[in-house]
């Protein structure tokens, strides 16, 4: 069985991730965007991280330019921008397509294992967000108008 700890990713620096080195850790794994309406979710993605980081929650970044052309930066504008914007400082990633043929890896085994709305698998817009348990397994996913705050109670049951 293929488990999100699998996976290999490249963070925002460029230097490749084994998420293996969050096994035991609960994710949540969130496709990001500089320019989109949702972008100020990253507030409330932050403000997750740092109330249950030290429970064992992971917040995963990986930002993707597919909708709207709303992540038009490279990584180092992304970085800059989610540091002086938001004060983010949970885990970045370079930036990924979640759709299509050259979608990294880890977001097509994501939409494998929990299809979104009406049964479809592809990732509809920025912001979309999947809740992965401390075994690697996706317990759940959110579409964009999802806040992170409306998240908190299936973090905490997942953190246990």
């Amino acid at each position: 069985m293929t488990t999100a700890y699998d996976f290999t990713a490249t963070d925002i620096d460029g230097h490749p991730v084994s998420l293996a080195g969050y096994a035991g850790k609960v994710l949540l794994v969130v496709n990001v965007a500089s320019k989109c309406g949702f972008t100020p979710q990253y507030a409330g993605l932050e403000q997750l991280w740092r109330d249950y980081r030290d429970r064992g929650l992971v917040v995963l970044g990986f930002p993707s330019d597919q909708f709207g052309h709303q992540e038009p930066g490279d990584e180092a504008e992304i970085r800059n921008f989610c540091s002086l914007t938001y004060d983010v400082d949970f885990p970045m990633f370079s930036k990924v397509d979640v759709n299509g043929d050259q979608a990294h890896p880890l977001w097509k085994w994501l939409k494998q294992e929990k299809s979104g709305f009406l049964g479809t698998s592809a990732i509809k817009w920025n912001f979309s967000k999947f809740l992965v348990d401390r075994e690697g397994r996706v317990l759940k996913r959110y579409a964009p108008t999802d806040t992170p705050e409306s998240l908190r109670a299936d973090i905490e049951a997942a953190l246990g």
